[in-house]
């Protein structure tokens, strides 16, 4: 179930063609069936279908219910979809199918707006309540599923993607240059908006009641303060994690997992197999043979595969293949996301689109417990912040090989929060930004807890999820993040922040494998998920040649639009190579975004 597209109080023209238009512009995200209505006057709902539960035509979108005043277009999946099931069934409730569409669709039906808080899954929605003349849009509280807006006066266009909103002819592509600096800085627009002006996100923990003239009436948090499931605990943490993993790995389609042979998804893999016995197609990315001490994810994850009997697929990933793919990834790129995660992530589920329809990832687990070599910096910075104070004051300049040492010490603020946004960020944030940014920090929490937080918030949801979802959506495969789980979720967000940081590097995850046999795992050292640009850069002229001359020409195009430190890198990329080539990179994904839609 992977789009939906929603038109309230339409007001231009009262024919069908911009909802069929916004439904054809989204047929990757449900290639297996595309439908729309016209539920009241002005109202219309489309939604493309990715089959995935119960593979008929019962569950075909838009979903009505039998008198027709209720009709559901959605994307997501709902982990508990078989106890609320049960729930309705007690209440009188009759299905024609297996779905999680007809169980969502009847429980909306029966509970409106409060029953939203019970679902646990990942999902954007938008149900039409005839009874009620209004509609209800909501996106998930962990925003694993995007979902866009344009409101002009009291209409709304809302799809899950930015794309569709610009089909249905209601609004122009006009380029916000105001997302320059965040995107230099934080790799993605604000939480809130995008790269088009009138288009806009909502955002996650979100619920709106919208009349029928277009009129909001009511809004409501989805976020929950509900305690914990048990003692926070190793076993406690495992038990949480294989019944996530049995519920967001069920399905009636081929699942498969990207593998990368560490922590977070070996794990994954391990319960479930050692729960089902049943192998998965796995895939990782791997590189030249030159490269694979430095990027050995490929030699850990075929070892693991192996292991399981599964069937492995390695996705060789060299500069000629993202100069021959680079064109037709841009083309399927929503919205820029300057993490070469996103290109790693595509060309993965180009490969695995032949053999599966689901990938699992094992995003989450770093943000919920502590993963990142940012964390570990934050403990120690808060541990001995006047210690770090005075280092940052001393005239002291690393050279480039400590390029991360003089990240950190040019981070270090007075306030412990920004000091983390500093580390958060691909560099320090200048004073211009920091207002902006500050709104979405959540400043309400110890300090360690705030910075989880934001990477969970913000970082999570604008970078990794986002281009998780893109990615496989451009194919029309599903992704899903078990990590990414109510009990897991509430489970970390009540812990104290002393826990937090007694049980930070994924300490529970790390026993876990050790208790289970897998300690060599535990042992790797923490590396990210992406490319080797330092060394394609330095190696490959054709990459280096074509990375350069497109920045170029983006800065020269741009001129002074750009922000002075965009427009001094992107002009002089070669000074930046050895210090800076993630914010390279940042930069040629929007550049190249920007000039293939003429913006």
């Amino acid at each position: 179930m992977c789009g939906l597209h929603l038109i309230i109080n339409q007001q231009e023209s009262q024919s069908s063609k911009p909802i069929q238009q916004m439904m054809e512009a989204s047929t990757h995200r449900g290639p297996d069936q595309s439908g729309w209505c016209n539920p009241y006057h002005g109202t219309y709902m489309a939604g493309n279908r990715l089959k995935t539960l119960d593979l008929g035509e019962a569950a075909n979108q838009p979903v009505a219910t039998p008198d027709g005043k209720g009709t559901l277009v959605w994307n997501g999946a709902l982990y508990n979809y078989q106890d609320l099931r049960n729930e309705l069934l007690n209440l009188g409730y009759v299905f024609q199918s297996q779905s999680d569409s007809e169980v969502l669709l009847f429980w909306l039906h029966h509970h409106g707006l409060a029953g939203i808080r019970r679902l646990r899954g990942m999902f954007s929605l938008a149900y039409s309540d005839l009874r009620n003349k209004q509609v209800i849009v909501a996106r998930d509280p962990f925003g694993m599923k995007p979902l866009y807006y344009s409101k002009a006066g009291e209409s709304w266009v809302f799809s899950s993607e930015s794309r569709p909103i610009l089909a249905s002819g209601f609004v122009k592509p006009t380029f916000d240059s105001h997302q320059y600096h965040p995107y230099f800085y934080l790799r993605h627009s604000l939480p809130d908006r995008s790269f088009y002006h009138s288009i806009r996100q909502v955002l996650p923990g979100t619920a709106l009641v919208i009349d029928n003239h277009g009129r909001k009436v009511n809004a409501i948090n989805l976020n929950s303060s509900e305690p914990s499931i048990g003692q926070p605990s190793t076993q406690n943490v495992k038990d949480l994690l294989l019944d996530a993993v049995l519920t967001h790995f069920h399905a009636d389609v081929p699942v498969g997992m990207i593998l990368s042979g560490g922590m977070d998804s070996s794990l994954l893999y391990h319960l479930w197999f050692k729960q089902t016995g049943t192998p998965l197609f796995t895939f990782t990315a791997g590189f030249e043979k030159k490269y694979k001490k430095a990027y050995p994810d490929a030699s850990y994850s075929r070892a693991l595969a192996s292991k399981y009997h599964g069937e492995h697929q390695e996705v060789l990933i060299r500069p000629e293949e993202v100069l021959a793919n680079w064109e037709n990834y841009i083309a399927d790129l929503d919205q820029p996301v300057g993490d070469s995660a996103g290109f790693l992530t595509w060309m993965i589920a180009k490969e695995a689109k032949k053999k599966v329809k689901i990938l699992i990832s094992g995003a989450g687990a770093d943000e919920l417990f502590g993963g990142y070599n940012r964390h570990k910096a934050y403990i120690r910075f808060l541990s001995h912040p006047s210690f770090w104070h005075r280092i940052a004051k001393l005239p002291l300049r690393f050279p480039p090989a400590l390029r991360l040492l003089e990240k950190l010490r040019s981070s270090i603020s007075q306030d412990p929060f920004l000091t983390y946004l500093n580390f958060a960020s691909l560099a320090p944030l200048p004073e211009a930004l920091k207002q902006q940014v500050w709104t979405y920090f959540p400043k309400n929490l110890a300090p360690y807890k705030s910075a989880l937080e934001w990477d969970r918030t913000v970082y999570l949801v604008n970078d990794i999820l986002k281009i998780h979802d893109n990615a496989n959506m451009a194919h029309g495969i599903e992704g899903r993040a078990p990590y990414i789980d109510w009990p897991l979720i509430r489970l970390s967000s009540n812990l104290p922040e002393e826990m937090h940081r007694e049980i930070s590097s994924k300490k529970w995850l790390r026993e876990i494998l050790q208790e289970e046999g897998l300690s060599k795992i535990t042992k790797r050292k923490k590396l990210g998920f992406g490319l080797p640009l330092k060394e394609w850069i330095r190696d490959h002229q054709g990459f280096r040649d074509y990375l350069f001359r497109t920045l170029v020409d983006f800065g020269k195009s741009e001129g002074g639009a750009l922000p002075s430190e965009m427009r001094n890198m992107s002009l002089n990329p070669s000074l930046f190579a050895n210090t800076a080539f993630l914010q390279l990179w940042n930069l040629f994904v929007l550049a190249s975004w920007k000039k293939h839609h003429k913006l």
